[in-house]
């Protein structure tokens, strides 16, 4: 039924300000507009709508995600723009931050936007 039709996605600042300079400025997403309730962003052709909250507590859990064609790439380039990877005792990461599954197929490095919500790239 939802196959043909496209997603969108959602995420949560307090601060607008500083959250469409983080996606615009640092991820390079495209604005498309702002109303009372959020702030909407193209991702490659889905619709990121980060809604405007008085409070909020992230979950430790990614919220969205990009499939880029170099992991390695894509972070020291994010690195250079500001943003910080995370790093989880759990996981063996290098040292860009990147963990590598066991089956070494898919490469990922986490990160946080300004609100605290953790994000993601993937190489598989």
């Amino acid at each position: 039924m939802l196959g043909d039709c496209s997603a969108i996605t959602f995420s949560f600042t307090t601060n607008p300000e500083r959250a469409k300079a983080f996606y615009t400025n640092t991820l390079g997403l495209s604005f498309l507009n702002q109303d009372d309730y959020a702030l909407v962003f193209n991702v490659n052709g889905a619709l990121l709508r980060v809604s405007l909250v008085p409070e909020h507590v992230p979950t430790p859990h990614p919220i969205l995600g990009w499939q880029v064609p170099d992991i390695a790439a894509a972070v020291k380039k994010l690195a250079q723009a500001g943003v910080t990877f995370e790093r989880y005792p759990f996981l063996e990461q290098d040292e860009l931050g990147i963990w590598t599954s066991p089956d070494g197929v898919a490469k990922v490095a986490f990160f946080k936007d300004p609100d605290g919500n953790v994000l993601s790239l993937t190489q598989a």
